[in-house]
């Protein structure tokens, strides 16, 4: 009963679309019209700077990790993965947005990892960085990041519950920027610029 509650709960919480709620309440805007169109803090950061976009993508890590550390303190690592990806589920398709689309879920994943495997997480947290200050795509840095999670998960000796959530979130999150991959081998995906942004 309890692991299910946490289940559920981590996909309650991981509805909550801060993205869009915080623009709304601050900007009177609604971000789905805006840049990329996606709720995520990526987005939000490239149309209003890092003053919006730093605490959004705070806020969707902590969406995963919240659920995903309760579940492992309650119920072990395979309830934590279960509460992860529940809250990455309500971060794609978000209840309170009436299941429209919602993140690509990165952020979300990576609050997973934290709480699950936290040296995979450091790990990945670097090359992710790394990949993004040399190329600018966040979308780049995010798939490749996504790509390399379980094998770090499996070197790092993660049990097979979240090797296996690992494999199939990155599946999940390179599914979800099948319009980034069109976009890069046509030349058109945008470049993240590290200067003031133009207000929407």
């Amino acid at each position: 009963m309890v692991a299910a509650l946490i289940i559920l709960g981590g996909y309650l919480l991981g509805s909550m679309p801060f993205g869009y709620w915080i623009v709304r309440w601050l900007k009177g805007t609604d971000i789905r019209k805006l840049g990329s169109g996606n709720i995520g803090a990526t987005n939000v950061w490239r149309v209003y700077g890092w003053k919006l976009g730093l605490p959004i993508v705070l806020l969707d890590v902590a969406k995963g990790f919240v659920p995903a550390l309760l579940g492992l303190v309650y119920g072990g690592q395979l309830v934590g993965v279960l509460a992860g990806a529940a809250a990455m589920l309500g971060h794609w398709r978000p209840l309170y947005l009436r299941f429209a689309k919602g993140g690509k879920t990165v952020a979300t994943a990576g609050g997973v990892t934290f709480a699950l495997a936290p040296r995979a997480a450091a790990c990945c947290l670097v090359l992710w960085i790394v990949i993004f200050l040399v190329t600018r795509y966040a979308s780049v840095a995010s798939m490749l990041t996504a790509i390399l999670l379980p094998v770090f998960a499996w070197l790092l000796g993660a049990g097979w519950p979240f090797v296996t959530f690992a494999a199939i979130a990155a599946v999940a999150v390179l599914l979800l920027h099948k319009a980034n991959i069109k976009r890069l081998f046509a030349g058109t995906e945008s470049r993240f610029q590290f200067r003031r942004p133009v207000r929407a």
